[in-house]
């Protein structure tokens, strides 16, 4: 992706600078983890995301490409472990950790449904 003002730290609220805001970054780092194993999954089975550590090490400007990569580092169970990274044209921006869990997709869509019925808290 290529760092436009909506992907900024300014434009999301998270900081007073254009660069590459976190909360971004972190959804490419996402997006590869599921282009990692998403399509491997049986019929009716995905991932979602249930943790997240990483580190945001360097600012990237307006106008720059930024890429993430995932490797699969561990399974336990449903609970898929990957090791992140984030790269600018420059250099190596985020690095960590995300983990997700694979879901049957029809039960945790009719989980997601009954608690729309649920009165708030």
């Amino acid at each position: 992706m290529v760092v436009r003002e909506e992907n900024t730290a300014r434009h999301l609220g998270s900081g007073d600078v254009a660069v590459l805001a976190t909360p971004e970054m972190i959804r490419l780092m996402e997006r590869a983890s599921v282009a990692a194993v998403d399509h491997l999954l049986p019929e009716g089975r995905r991932t979602v995301g249930v943790h997240v550590d990483v580190r945001h090490l360097a600012a990237t400007p307006l106008g720059m490409r930024v890429t993430a990569r995932a490797e699969l580092v561990a399974v336990e169970g449903r609970r898929l472990t990957f090791r992140v990274e984030a790269f600018d044209e420059v250099e190596r921006v985020g690095e960590g950790q995300h983990q997700r869990v694979i879901v049957e997709l029809e039960r945790f869509r009719g989980r997601v449904e009954a608690k729309r019925s649920l009165p708030p808290r």
